[in-house]
This record gives structure tokens, C-alpha cells and sequence, in this order.
């Protein structure tokens, strides 16, 4: 859906017709000519609009972008519990969580609307591309409002395992405590020096693989890539991280080298019965290229 913005209709039309105002506001990648011309772009009426079709403001006009052929993401999607109100699945990495931008049908939300018949599935945390492990979900859009409330106000203990260096001379446990910002847009988040704290994350060593050590991380907030920057700051950047130390071009469909993050486990009372909950991933630390 594309809108028009608001103008003064008494000032001059800033673009001569539909067709140029198209290909000036809608993303890169469309091919405005050849959706005018196949009549695939509809005002609010259903009517197609045409290229040379003198500029009007305050209207809608509609379209659905071409997607891409998606490749299938390897390894299994378990679901690894399932009632009247929640699905928690343990996903893989590099499936996405929601349908967005380059991943539609390789999403969680898509493949399993279809495949368990809940068409208002819908996620209630965020969970990256990237990092694999445990995702809870609402069946339906009476139960988000409860379960959501409890990730807003940190009511869920969330547990996550990292394979990454030893270093020895670092003093295990720790806990890391500083103030972490991603700008929009950006790829990476930075630490503000001497801003106030919003990110805490606990680190304990739990054991030992050759060279690298699995670590449990028991984060007590919420912040984007939190976990991701924290080990960085004490020398010990996940393996395989595509963006920290050093941002990797890798190409969207390559799954040869899953980030060594997993979400692996979830515990929070119950808001609307009050029973005990608790989910646990029935991936290891090594992840390896699943099939």
C-alpha cells in the first residue's frame, strides 16, 4: 500500500503525473513502468492507475510487490510445545521469525499458519534471523495482550548459550552492566560510554569445546544485539557472528555458517492460570549446517 502525503491543494502539483510521482516514492527494486503497464497498481476504487494520469493528492493507490524465489532454510522448525494459547517453537538459524523485506515465506509466522492451520499466529518477543533456539507464540489475538505484558515488563527468565573463546584471565561470572544504542539503519549497535545503564547481561562459563568455551548467558534486559555486544566488550565475540567484531558480506542465502547464539531456554509464571512454565531447546552448542 503507498498513500499519498498531504499538501495544500492551492500550491502547484509537485509531480506532472502518477507515473512520476511512482517512481520517485516507491522502494528500489519495483519496476514502476512495467506494473503501470500490466495494470497491477489500483487506486482506492480498484481502478488501474495510469502512467500519464495527472498527479492527485490525497489518494491511495495499491500494489503487491514481485517476491523473490526464496530458498528453503535448512534444519527442522520443532515446535516444541502447543496449546489453546501459545506455540513455542525452536527454530533454526538464519529462518526469520516474521515476514520481512527479502524473507516472507521462510518465516516462522508464514510456515507454520499454513502448517498448523492458526492464520492469527502471531510472535510475542523478537528473536533474530540469525540466532536459533526458542520463540513463543500467541494462536490467536485474544491471547497477546497477557503474554505480551510479560516480556514488557520482564517477567520472562530467558537463558541463552554462546560458543565463543577462552580467555582465561577473564574472571568468570560477570556481570556486564552498560548503555547500548543502535542507530536505524545501522548494522551495528555501540556502547555509550558513561550514558546511563539500559543493558545488563549476566556471563558464567559452563563448559568446554577444544579451544572455545559454551557460555550461558542470562540476560536481564532487552536491548537489540545485547548479548552479541556484551561478549565482544569482554574479548570473546560469539562465533561465526556475521557483524561483530568485523561486519562479514555474506550473501543472504548462505547458511553455511550459523551464529553460535541459541535461545535456549524460557520460564515465566503463567498470567492467566498461574502454572509454572518452562520451555528448553533441543539444540546444542556446536550448531552445525542442519539438513
Amino acid at each position: 500500500m503507498v498513500a499519498h502525503p498531504d499538501r495544500d491543494p492551492a500550491a502547484p502539483a509537485p509531480w506532472p503525473t502518477m507515473g512520476a510521482w511512482l517512481r520517485e516514492r516507491v522502494p528500489d527494486g519495483v519496476d514502476v513502468a512495467a506494473m503501470l503497464a500490466a495494470q497491477r497498481i489500483v487506486d482506492e476504487r480498484g481502478r488501474p492507475v495510469a502512467d500519464d494520469e495527472p498527479y492527485a493528492p490525497h489518494r491511495f493507490v495499491w500494489f503487491h510487490r514481485d517476491l523473490r524465489d526464496e530458498p528453503p532454510v535448512p534444519g527442522t522448525l520443532h515446535v516444541v510445545h502447543r496449546d489453546e494459547r501459545l506455540v513455542v517453537v525452536d527454530k533454526p538459524a538464519f529462518l526469520s521469525s516474521i515476514p520481512r523485506g527479502r524473507h516472507v515465506v521462510q518465516s516462522v509466522v508464514v510456515r507454520l499458519r499454513d502448517e498448523l492451520d492458526l492464520p492469527e499466529l502471531s510472535p510475542l518477543h523478537r528473536l533474530d534471523r540469525v540466532t536459533s533456539g526458542l520463540l513463543m507464540l500467541a494462536t490467536q489475538r485474544r491471547w497477546r495482550g497477557p503474554y505480551q505484558g510479560l516480556f514488557e515488563h520482564r517477567l520472562v527468565r530467558k537463558t541463552y548459550r554462546a560458543l565463543a573463546p577462552l580467555r582465561p584471565d577473564l574472571e568468570l561470572p560477570t556481570l556486564v552492566r552498560n548503555h547500548i544504542h543502535k542507530e536505524r539503519g545501522q548494522w551495528c549497535a555501540q556502547v555509550v560510554p558513561g550514558a546511563p545503564v539500559n543493558a545488563e547481561t549476566l556471563v558464567e562459563l559452563e563448559s568446554q569445546v577444544g579451544e572455545h568455551g559454551v557460555y550461558r548467558l542470562t540476560p536481564r534486559t532487552g536491548r537489540t544485539h545485547q548479548l552479541r555486544v556484551h561478549l565482544l566488550g569482554l574479548g570473546i565475540p560469539i562465533v561465526d557472528d556475521p557483524l561483530y567484531p568485523h561486519v562479514r558480506d555474506v550473501p543472504v542465502d548462505d547458511f553455511s555458517r550459523p551464529l553460535q547464539l541459541l535461545a535456549a531456554e524460557l520460564a515465566f509464571d503463567d498470567p492467566l492460570d498461574g502454572a509454572p512454565r518452562q520451555f528448553r531447546s533441543v539444540r546444542r552448542l556446536p550448531l552445525g549446517t542442519e539438513r
